[in-house]
C-alpha cells in the first residue's frame, strides 16, 4: 500500500489519526520488505500482528505464512481491513481479525505463543508493556520483530554499567537474545513521527536462565534494585527480603554490599532470584 493510498483510503473515510493511539503508519515497501526478512517467516508459521492499521505489512505476511491474527483497537480501520481483505465475521481461514486493545487481550487471554511469532509495527504508546507481556509470558513467541522508538531500541539492548541499562532490558533479555536492530527514518511513515524508529528482533532462548517457579522472584528483584538507580541494590533489597539471606547471596556470588543495580549483569540477576527464591522477608 502506497502513501497516496494511504491517504486516500483515510480521507475517503473522513478518518482522522490519533496520536494518543501512536497510530504512525509504515507504508515504505523496503523497510517493510527488512521487517519481512527479519521475522525469517516459514509458509507454516502462524504470525501475530499488532496495530495492523490500514494493513500494508498484512498485506506482505499474508502471502508468506499459513495464519495471521490482527489484533486492531481502532474500530474505523477495523472496518477498513475487513473490506479491504474480504474478511467475514472478523476472520478468513489465513486471517483472522480482532477487534480489541491489544494489551488487554495479552493479560487476560492465557494461550501458548510458543508456535507463533509476533510481526508488527507496533504502536509506539504500547510497545514497551507489549514486549514485557509477551516476553515473559509462561509460553512466549518464539521470535518477535517490531518497530519502536530508537530509544527503546537502545534500552532493549542495553549493557550493565549504560544508562539504557535498567528494568526494561532485564525483563525482556530474560527469555529473549537480542539481534542486531537497524533505524527506520521518520519519512517511512505517515504521519511522520516526532523520534525516529527502530525495528528490533527478539529470539527465545534455547535454554532458559531461570526456573519458571522464579521469574516472579526475578521481576520483584529487578524492579525494587531500579527503584532507586543510586542507591545501593543490596539496601533496596532489605525491604523485601532479611538482611542476613542478602548479605549471603551477595557473598556467594562475589557482589560487593556497595553495588547498584546498573553494574549487576543479567546473569547475576537470575543467579539472585534463583537463590532467594521462596525465602520472601
Amino acid at each position: 500500500m502506497k502513501l497516496t493510498e494511504m491517504k486516500q483510503v483515510l480521507a475517503e473515510r473522513s478518518i482522522q489519526l490519533t496520536k494518543s493511539l501512536g497510530q504512525n503508519f509504515l507504508h515504505d515497501a523496503n523497510q517493510l520488505r527488512r521487517i519481512v526478512a527479519a521475522a525469517d517467516l516459514k509458509k507454516a508459521d502462524r504470525v501475530l500482528e499488532i496495530g495492523p492499521g490500514l494493513g500494508p505489512l498484512t498485506e506482505i505476511l499474508l502471502e508468506q505464512v499459513s495464519e495471521v491474527l490482527a489484533i486492531e483497537k481502532d474500530a474505523r480501520l477495523v472496518a477498513v481491513l475487513k473490506e479491504r481483505f474480504q474478511t467475514e465475521n472478523g476472520g478468513t481461514p489465513v486471517l483472522r481479525l480482532l477487534h480489541d486493545d491489544a494489551l488487554d487481550y495479552l493479560k487476560h487471554e492465557a494461550r501458548d505463543w510458543s508456535g507463533w511469532k509476533l510481526v508488527a509495527n507496533l504502536p509506539f504508546s504500547v510497545a514497551s508493556p507489549l514486549l514485557v507481556e509477551l516476553a515473559l509470558a509462561a509460553r512466549g513467541p518464539e521470535r518477535m520483530v517490531g518497530t519502536l522508538q530508537v530509544e527503546v531500541a537502545k534500552r532493549l539492548h542495553a549493557k550493565p554499567g549504560a544508562s539504557d541499562y535498567g528494568v526494561l532490558t532485564l525483563l525482556i533479555q530474560l527469555n529473549y537474545e537480542l539481534q542486531p536492530w537497524f533505524k527506520i527514518p521518520a519519512s517511512c511513515f505517515f504521519p511522520e513521527p516526532d523520534v525516529d524508529s527502530a525495528c528490533v528482533c527478539l529470539v527465545r532462548r534455547a535454554e532458559p536462565l531461570l526456573r519458571d517457579e522464579a521469574r516472579g522472584a526475578f521481576i520483584r528483584i529487578v524492579k525494587r534494585s531500579f527503584s532507586q538507580r543510586r542507591k545501593m541494590m543490596l539496601k533496596l533489597l532489605k525491604q523485601d527480603w532479611p538482611g542476613q539471606r542478602l548479605v549471603e547471596e551477595f557473598e556467594r556470588l562475589k557482589l560487593s554490599p556497595q553495588i547498584r543495580a546498573e553494574a549487576v549483569s543479567l546473569e547475576q540477576f537470575a543467579q539472585i532470584a534463583q537463590g532467594l527464591f521462596g525465602s520472601p522477608k
